[in-house]
C-alpha cells in the first residue's frame, strides 16, 4: 500500500509542478487582475485547493481518511483499475497542458489572449478538452485506487465541466478565428464519439 500512496502523491506533485511551472513561464498577467476577482472565481479556486489538499491527505494518511470504502478488503483488480485510470488521466492532462502551451488559461479566468491561436495538434487533434478529460479520469482513478466511493465524484463534476466547456467554446467561436472550423473537425471529450 505504501508504494501506491507514493505513486499517487508523486503524480499529484508532478501535475501541480507542471501547471505552476508553465503558468509562471507563460504568465503575462498583471497583479492587479488577481486582486479584484469575482467571488465565484475565488470559490472555484478554493474548491480546487480543497480537492487537492483532500487528495494529498488521503495519500499521506489513507487509514485515517478511509472515506466511503467500496469494499472492506479491496481486490487487487479494483486498485489496479484505479491506478490505470489515474495514470491515463495524469498523462492526458499533462500532455494536454504541455501541448496547449501559452494558449492556456485558468479554468476560473478563461479569455482569449493576444496572439492566441487554435491548437489542433497532439491530443487536440482528436478532442477539444483533453485537460478536463484527463483531470476527471485522474480524480476517478485516484479515488478508485484508494477503494473509495468518492470515485463517483468525478461523475458529479462532469456536468459542471461540460457547462464550463460549452461556455468556453461559445466565447472562442466568437473571438478566435478558425475555432468554429476546429470544432466541426473534432469531438469535445471522447475521440470519434462525443
Amino acid at each position: 500500500m505504501i508504494w501506491l500512496q507514493i505513486y499517487l502523491l508523486a503524480g499529484l506533485v508532478a501535475h501541480k509542478a507542471l501547471w505552476e511551472g508553465l503558468k509562471r513561464r507563460n504568465s503575462h498577467n498583471n497583479r492587479a487582475n488577481h486582486k479584484r476577482q469575482p467571488i465565484i472565481l475565488k470559490l472555484v479556486k478554493g474548491a480546487k485547493i480543497a480537492i487537492l489538499l483532500g487528495m494529498v491527505a488521503q495519500t499521506i494518511a489513507p487509514g485515517v481518511l478511509d472515506i466511503l470504502p467500496i469494499a472492506a478488503a479491496p481486490a487487487v483488480a479494483l486498485r489496479g483499475a484505479g491506478v490505470v485510470i489515474y495514470t491515463t488521466g495524469l498523462v492526458i492532462a499533462m500532455l494536454g497542458r504541455i501541448q496547449i502551451g501559452a494558449n492556456w488559461s485558468d479554468i476560473e479566468s478563461v479569455r482569449v489572449k493576444r496572439n492566441q491561436s487554435v491548437v489542433s495538434h497532439g491530443l487536440y487533434r482528436y478532442i477539444r478538452h483533453p485537460i478536463y478529460v484527463g483531470d476527471l479520469l485522474l480524480l476517478a482513478g485516484f479515488e478508485l485506487s484508494l477503494n473509495s466511493w468518492l470515485a463517483l465524484g468525478a461523475g458529479l463534476l462532469a456536468p459542471m465541466i461540460l457547462w464550463k466547456a460549452l461556455r468556453e467554446e461559445r466565447m472562442l467561436v466568437e473571438s478566435l478565428p478558425g475555432y468554429k472550423k476546429y470544432c466541426a473537425q473534432t469531438k469535445r471529450f471522447i475521440p470519434f464519439v462525443v
